[in-house]
């Protein structure tokens, strides 16, 4: 019976650990990298903080893309992406599959970007 217990224990081990390993759900581009590592330095943003990316809404206006700082919280998902750390909800994985975070710098406007990635 302990036995059993134990191996039931390494399976789920196993499992949990699989899960961990989920495709990165986002690309962030060269630019993107920059000007996030640099709000990073710049303001203060404490070290056990990560880059959060979500969505809200998805009725008639449609998804509107989310970034800031965080923790992490319970049931998120963590990745590193070119050496920033992400966290994503669960529930918002499967809307930021395959998204480009980019960084658009004009005459007329200056933020980041959600782009469907291409490559």
């Amino acid at each position: 019976m302990f036995l059993v217990i134990l191996q039931e224990i390494d399976e789920l081990a196993n499992a949990k650990s699989a899960y961990t390993d989920m495709i990165v759900p986002i690309k962030i581009s060269e630019k993107a990298q920059e000007e996030i590592k640099n709000i990073m330095q710049h303001k203060n943003i404490p070290e056990n903080y990560a880059l959060r990316v979500g969505v809200k809404g998805g009725g008639c206006g449609g998804m509107a893309y989310q970034l800031g700082f965080d923790k992490a919280k319970e049931g998120d998902q963590q990745f590193d992406v070119d050496g920033i750390p992400v966290l994503v909800e669960k529930k918002h994985y499967m809307f930021l599959m395959g998204m480009l975070v980019d960084f658009y710098e004009g005459n007329d406007a200056r933020g980041f970007t959600f782009l469907k990635d291409e490559g």
